[in-house]
C-alpha cells in the first residue's frame, strides 16, 4: 500500500520539497511550458525560479521571499541536491532543470521564431559582452534591449518603463536572489513582458568574467566545490552557511513517510 501511495504521488504536478513546490518537468517539459505563457496574451506575467540548497535556505529565513518563490508559476529545481532529495523521499523529479540551461533553450527559440528578449543584470560591461556572446551564438536571436542590474528602489518605474518599451516578452534577470524575485513581485502588475526568468550569474559567464563548472561536476551535484575554488571569499562561506540546511532533512523525510503512508525508506522497484 505505501508503495501505491508512493507512486500516486508521483501523478501530480508538482513536488513539495521543505514547503517549496517544484514543478515536475525535464527541461523539455520547461521550454514547452514557457512557449505555452508566450502564447498566451491575456495571461499577464508568468515568473520562473530555479531553486537550489541556498535558496531553499533563504526561504526557512525570510517569510516574504518565500511567499515570492511560491506564488511563481514555474519553479524548477536548480541543484542536483534537490533532485537527489526528491528521489530520497520517494517523490523524485524527473531532472535538474537549471536556469541558465532554460536560458539558452529560450536564446535558441528566439533565433527560430523571433521572441524578443530583454537583458537585466550583472555590470554594463557584462550584460554588454554577454549580448555579443548570444548574438554570435544564437544567429538570429532578437534582444531588444539591455540594462545592468545596479538600480536602486526609486529608479524600479524608469526601469520597468524601458523593459516595456523594448517591445520584449521574455526577461532574463541576472541579479542575486532575492533582489531579482523581489523586483518581479513588485513590479509584476506594471512589466508587460510575458515571461520573467531568474538566470543568476549566467550574464557573468557569457561574458566568460567566470565560468560554469564542467558538466560532470553538475551532474556528481560538485558545482559548488567549483564555484567555491573560483571565488573562494564570496562563495565559501554561503556554502558553509548552506549545510545548517540539514536541520531541515529529518522533518521533510518524516513528513513525506507520513505523507505516503510508510515510515520506512522507500525502495526501488526490482
Amino acid at each position: 500500500m505505501a508503495r501505491k501511495a508512493s507512486s500516486d504521488r508521483t501523478k501530480t504536478a508538482r513536488v513539495d520539497l521543505f514547503g517549496c513546490p517544484f514543478d515536475r518537468v525535464d527541461l523539455d517539459q520547461a521550454l514547452a511550458r514557457v512557449e505555452q505563457y508566450l502564447a498566451d496574451e491575456r495571461g499577464g506575467l508568468r515568473h520562473s525560479i530555479g531553486v537550489n540548497v541556498d535558496q531553499l535556505l533563504k526561504m526557512k529565513r525570510e517569510p516574504e521571499f518565500a511567499k515570492i518563490i511560491r506564488s511563481c508559476d514555474l519553479v524548477t529545481a536548480d541543484g542536483q541536491p534537490v533532485v537527489w532529495w526528491s528521489r530520497v523521499v520517494g517523490d523524485p523529479l524527473p531532472e535538474r532543470v537549471a536556469s541558465i540551461d532554460l536560458m539558452y533553450r529560450l536564446l535558441a527559440r528566439s533565433a527560430e521564431v523571433g521572441h524578443p528578449i530583454f537583458l537585466l543584470g550583472a555590470k554594463a560591461d557584462a550584460v554588454e559582452r554577454a549580448e555579443a556572446r548570444f548574438r554570435q551564438d544564437f544567429p538570429g536571436v532578437v534582444i531588444a534591449g539591455r540594462r545592468d542590474g545596479y538600480f536602486t528602489r526609486e529608479q524600479e518605474p524608469e526601469v520597468t518603463a524601458q523593459i516595456n518599451d523594448s517591445g520584449a516578452t521574455l526577461l532574463f534577470i541576472a541579479i542575486t536572489s532575492p533582489k531579482k524575485e523581489e523586483f518581479v513581485g513588485r513590479n509584476q502588475a506594471a512589466l508587460k513582458v510575458r515571461f520573467a526568468l531568474g538566470v543568476g550569474g549566467a550574464f557573468d559567464i557569457a561574458a566568460g568574467i567566470t565560468r560554469r563548472a564542467p558538466a560532470w561536476m553538475q551532474r556528481a551535484g560538485l558545482e559548488w566545490a567549483w564555484r567555491t575554488a573560483l571565488e573562494p571569499k564570496r562563495i565559501g562561506p554561503r556554502v558553509l552557511d548552506d549545510l545548517r540546511f540539514a536541520r531541515y532533512l529529518p522533518g521533510d523525510f518524516v513528513r513525506h513517510r507520513l505523507a505516503s503512508g510508510s515510515t520506512e525508506p522507500p525502495r526501488s522497484d526490482p
